[in-house]
């Protein structure tokens, strides 16, 4: 895989995307979704992580007319953290937990389009092959160190930052 830092965050976007039309198919039993939305909730946790950690900080810093687009981005994150953390302590059987998964689904979706289709341009236009290539190791490192569960410390420090920001 390329270490080009947008190359890398499309293909978690890609792996998402595959889970959830896994999820939203008629023929899908509640045990698979449970353990569907596991492994969503595991992706969402370490991809949020490592753009909040290092794409978002380091694009700010290096892009500052991308500032509207990272806060946003940043809002769109806590939608996602907070139901991520809900969803982690629901069963497949519970009467919301579908429910709550679509309105994850849609979220989610609605943000990747929004980076793939907007903010990704932008920032491949804004920065050189060599720095893009630069934040695609530190993704790659802060994925070694990143939480796979909402309720890991450094997973719970991030949702009650957003919860009281």
């Amino acid at each position: 895989m390329s270490n080009d830092a947008i190359v890398i965050l499309r293909a978690d976007h890609k792996e998402v995307r595959a889970l959830f039309s896994e999820f939203e198919k008629a023929s899908t039993t509640k045990p698979r979704k449970g353990t569907i939305v596991k492994k969503v909730i595991e992706l969402l946790t370490v991809h949020t992580y490592i753009e909040n950690e290092v794409m978002y900080p380091e694009v700010r810093r290096l892009l500052p007319d991308l500032e509207d687009d990272i806060l946003e981005s940043y809002e769109e994150h806590h939608v996602a953290d907070v139901l991520v953390m809900e969803l982690s302590s629901m069963k497949p059987g519970d009467e919301r937990f579908e429910a709550k998964t679509t309105v994850l689904i849609e979220n989610v979706r609605h943000h990747m389009q929004e980076e793939e289709q907007d903010w990704f341009p932008k920032v491949r236009d804004g920065l050189t092959r060599t720095q893009l290539r630069g934040l695609g190791d530190r993704l790659l490192e802060a994925k070694k160190r990143a939480p796979h569960s909402p309720t890991q410390p450094s997973a719970l420090k991030k949702a009650v930052d957003a919860v009281i920001a």
